[in-house]
């Protein structure tokens, strides 16, 4: 069990091209998106072990040695199936009811305070139990990423706790060296690491495609396709704003919605599916070519590109006037916007290309705030999980992860 300190990072995630066109066996680009979360593992002998999740008010402790007289048998369904090739079950009811007893929620406890502490239950149990004795610890998690905007925040969640808990309890090595302000594990560590965060996003939503955790884990760009995910070679860091319109997704009734439309009017929709696929392919060409020395005319692709996706988007019935409202309010500033993810609200996404002045930028924010949206100047094609020298963080960072 290592002794020092460990600070981790992982991206969130959005759809760049291809969201509901993916559910009916197209391509989908997702990208990391570099509004993060963090996650600080400090070892000590106290005999508890402890997570503190700020962004959500949750603060809990357990006695290791009760943890310790647990009979853990019921992990074993997982265990068995061999995390390294890949294969994962939903966990039963069962396992869940055993881990809720474990975890001793209070009657009044909201749903998103359970599924962190059980994910994290989970995965803590499962990897340290190795260990002689399992280890004490305090882990605090604090995130960029707002919850519920689908953004892959549980994702990245589950990324950092399995990414801290198999390096403290060296099943795969801290890549840190001494004179690093940042450092990544290798291609087969980055694997052990997303098979356990995809059974941590398995505990959370039940039956993830395992896109988000991918993304989170790999960083840059990813293509998913009917379950295969490959990585974009070296993608561009593009520049962006993400904007959230608070307007609540339902995302069930979103793709329910997308199928019944194609039921109905199949000669006219198949083709709009099909027509999106072809935007996620161009887009996927053009971010290959951009890794060299991106041209002015590549950008202007991209936005020709984000203007008809979203055009077809609106055409499958998954937009929203927040997203129109959205679309409208950077068109007048001359950038180019389109919702990401579900649709029907939530979040968007708007490319700045390098040559856009910082004032435009600022003039936009402000015009998105002012219609009761967040907004943010973050990138895509992000950096995976990381692990990080703490002097080399932000100060607000290590201030939300002390507590202060």
């Amino acid at each position: 069990m290592l002794s020092e300190v460990l600070l981790v990072s992982a991206p969130g995630k959005v759809i760049l091209h291809g969201e509901h066109a993916v559910v009916h066996g197209k391509v989908a680009l997702a990208v990391a998106l570099n509004l993060r979360t963090f996650l600080q593992l400090q070892p000590h002998s106290n005999g508890k072990v402890g997570l503190s999740l700020p962004n959500i008010g949750v603060k809990r402790d357990w006695d290791v040695a009760s943890l310790q007289l647990l009979d853990m048998s019921f992990l074993d369904e997982y265990r068995e199936e061999q995390p390294e090739q890949g294969v994962v079950t939903v966990p039963t009811p069962e396992q869940v009811e055993k881990l809720k007893e474990v975890a001793g929620f209070p009657e009044d406890c909201a749903i998103s305070e359970q599924v962190a502490v059980l994910a994290f239950l989970y995965l803590y149990l499962s990897i340290c139990r190795k260990q002689r004795a399992l280890p004490s610890l305090d882990i605090v998690v604090w995130s960029e990423l707002p919850t519920g905007a689908g953004l892959g925040s549980s994702a990245a969640y589950s990324v950092c706790l399995a990414a801290a808990l198999l390096t403290a309890c060296e099943e795969i090595p801290n890549p840190l060296r001494d004179d690093d302000c940042v450092s990544r594990w290798t291609q087969k560590d980055l694997e052990l690491i997303n098979k356990w965060a995809f059974r941590g996003e398995k505990v959370i939503h039940g039956n993830p495609s395992g896109v988000d955790n991918a993304v989170s884990t790999w960083g840059g760009a990813l293509r998913y396709q009917q379950g295969q995910i490959s990585s974009l070679k070296k993608p561009p860091a593009l520049k962006i704003l993400l904007t959230n319109t608070k307007v609540p997704r339902r995302t069930k009734a979103l793709v329910a919605g997308v199928r019944n439309r194609l039921i109905k009017f199949p000669e006219i929709v198949a083709p709009l599916l099909t027509s999106i696929n072809a935007i996620a392919l161009e887009c996927e060409r053009v971010l290959g070519e951009m890794e060299a020395d991106p041209t002015p005319e590549q950008y202007l692709v991209l936005e020709e590109l984000i203007d008809m996706n979203q055009h077809h988007l609106n055409a499958l019935g998954v937009g929203h006037a927040s997203l129109d409202q959205l679309c409208q309010v950077t068109m007048a500033h001359g950038l180019h916007s389109k919702l990401t993810g579900a649709g029907g609200g939530g979040c968007g996404i708007t490319l700045l290309k390098p040559d856009v002045e910082q004032p435009a930028v600022e003039a936009t924010k402000q015009a998105l705030t002012g219609c009761g949206f967040d907004c943010w100047e973050t990138s895509i094609g992000a950096p995976g999980v990381s692990v990080h020298l703490a002097t080399s963080l932000d100060a607000p960072i290590r201030q939300a992860l002390d507590g202060l």
